[in-house]
């Protein structure tokens, strides 16, 4: 009978394991990212489709909204979220500039206070033992008389690719990428990638709507293929997380 008991003890033990913890990833960012409501359909932000692309050991949470640049997104308490949120193991995805590059706005943020806001992110990400990976800006939709893509992120984008080597951080370069996904498109397809309509096509937008910053579906979700492209370019440790259909 003891033997028997021993022989069982495994199995025992093993059904009252608590299940595996979930790694978690935090999306921090502005309207390109975040999750939308209906009645802004058919805007998506590229955070919704890329749910999808992680197997169950994986909880991707969506803190992005819009509007936010990397001070407001901090002074209204979105960051001090993640780091509660957040624990050893987990990791953040931060993508800014959008909103802190245009004097105009209330979230404008000058650039040395930009550098400073992503420095102190990442600083205090790695304090809480959560990994920070950087994203450039994504692109909004540009192009110049002869059909080539303009950028409108050069000093933003670039202050983010400084930070990330001088702190020796993940780096996705969006703002290259996704021009070079709209050049690839052209100045007519890239449109299907945005919030284009004209009126009376949409019943969210009666008066049409004329878009070069936000995405429609098709577009969030090829922008978020881009981010996992980059990401099994890079040693995260998150590429065998990647969900794998079953034969």
């Amino acid at each position: 009978m003891k033997k028997l008991f021993l022989l069982m003890l495994p199995a025992l033990l093993g059904s009252f394991m608590l299940p595996e913890k979930k790694i978690k990833i935090f999306l921090a960012g502005d309207s390109t990212m975040s999750i939308k409501e209906t009645r802004y359909y058919p805007e998506t932000g590229w955070g919704m489709p890329f749910v999808y692309f992680w197997d169950s050991s994986i909880a991707v949470i969506n803190k992005a909204k819009n509007g936010r640049s990397t001070s407001s997104f901090r002074n209204e308490g979105l960051w001090k979220q993640i780091l509660d949120e957040g624990s050893e193991g987990d990791y953040v995805f931060i993508q800014f500039g959008h909103n802190d590059e245009v004097p105009t706005k209330k979230t404008y943020t000058t650039e040395s206070e930009f550098r400073n806001n992503l420095t102190r992110f990442v600083q205090e990400a790695r304090e809480k033992k959560l990994t920070p990976l950087l994203l450039t800006p994504v692109a909004r939709r540009k192009f110049d008389s002869t059909g080539k893509v303009e950028g409108t992120h050069e000093v933003y984008a670039q202050i983010v690719r400084d930070v990330a080597r001088e702190l020796q951080v993940y780096l996705i370069d969006l703002d290259r990428k996704s021009q070079e996904l709209y050049q690839e498109m052209g100045a007519k397809n890239s449109r299907l990638l945005f919030v284009q309509l004209k009126p009376g096509e949409h019943p969210n937008y009666p008066n049409g709507k004329e878009d070069n910053t936000h995405f429609s579906e098709l577009g969030a979700r090829l922008i978020a293929q881009l981010v996992l492209q980059e990401l099994k370019a890079l040693n995260t440790g998150l590429s065998n997380r990647i969900y794998t259909p079953k034969k």
